[in-house]
């Protein structure tokens, strides 16, 4: 008791403390009428509204950026998977000119296009394997514009750039066009059974239009760009703006561009055009083409653009005649 008596004393001495005055003294009461409702924002008020759903205006929107409405529920990895998707087929979505449309007839084309004249045969399944190849490794890198060369003539590098091109035509979603570049000697349009006025060396010389000198094949709607008349000044003109812009343009039309280049161990231009695309293959004969040859080629060119050699006219790859074909990845 005597410590409570002692606070108390102790309370009772301490000066009473006033309140500090402010600049506006004036009390104002508490009005219960003004106070503000809590009321949504008109866009919640909208039943359609959901919380985790794009609504179907927002899901609008996104189909004038993209050009494809996304999924209603579309979790974070799928919306990525379907916006690359999208990028994917950009080519297959644009709308193409109207090119000259020429039917193939099996019974004209060289017989070693067998994609074309023998599409069941054990021979073309080689293909279809490098085909295979070709698609996977695109979806693991760039790889649209592919160049197709080899060492010597006769080693079938034209033969092999029409059976892929035409094989890459025929699969589900895939625009594929084959330029003919070796314009010292084009030989598509041969090879094809087919006949055109202009090509590539047209376009380069300003005397025609891409657009007007590409042909659409039928059936497999394969799109081919001819050699055109040839010329022995091909390095300088590869090597300027204008296949550049060739290329570019080829590119934003086309999912593949193959193209066909003139041998390596005679020309510098397969050289010029392999710098130009995304990456390139090397035909070899079995038998024919030395290593020693080949290692000294390829010191000469990116390697980093090297995805492989194709083995022409090996007969340990089928059990079949004299034909055959394989894909060897460089390690």
């Amino acid at each position: 008791m005597s410590i409570l008596k002692a606070l108390q004393k102790k309370q009772g001495e301490l000066p009473e403390q006033k309140p500090e005055p402010t600049g506006d003294s004036t009390v104002v009461p508490f009005d219960r009428s003004a106070r503000r409702t809590s009321t949504p924002p008109e866009l919640f008020t909208d039943e359609t509204f959901k919380i985790g759903t794009p609504s179907s205006a927002f899901n609008g929107q996104i189909e004038k950026l993209v050009g494809t409405a996304l999924p209603e529920s579309t979790s974070i990895i799928n919306a990525g998977a379907t916006l690359n998707a999208i990028g994917a087929t950009r080519s297959a979505s644009m709308r193409l000119p109207e090119f000259t449309v020429w039917n193939v007839e099996p019974e004209r084309v060289e017989p070693r296009l067998i994609s074309i004249t023998q599409p069941q045969s054990n021979y073309c399944e080689e293909y279809r394997n490098l085909r295979t190849q070709i698609l996977h490794k695109s979806q693991r890198q760039k790889l649209q514009s592919i160049v197709v060369a080899s060492i010597n003539p006769g080693e079938g590098k034209t033969i092999t750039a029409l059976n892929l091109s035409w094989l890459l035509a025929q699969t589900d979603g895939i625009r594929c066009l084959i330029i003919d570049s070796d314009l010292r000697m084009p030989s598509l349009t041969d090879y094809l059974g087919i006949e055109t006025d202009r090509g590539l060396s047209d376009i380069l010389a300003g005397t025609a239009a891409l657009e007007n000198s590409i042909i659409k094949l039928n059936p497999a709607g394969l799109y081919v760009l001819p050699g055109g008349d040839a010329r022995s000044d091909v390095a300088e003109l590869i090597s300027g703006p204008k296949f550049k812009e060739i290329l570019r343009q080829a590119r934003e039309m086309f999912d593949f561009v193959i193209i066909d280049a003139p041998p390596l161990g005679i020309f510098t231009d397969a050289n010029i055009l392999i710098n130009h695309a995304d990456g390139a293959m090397l035909v070899i004969r079995a038998g024919r083409t030395r290593y020693s040859t080949i290692d000294r080629i390829l010191e000469s060119v990116p390697r980093e653009r090297m995805l492989g050699t194709v083995l022409n006219a090996s007969e340990d790859l089928l059990n079949e005649t004299h034909y055959g074909y394989g894909y060897y990845k460089r390690g």
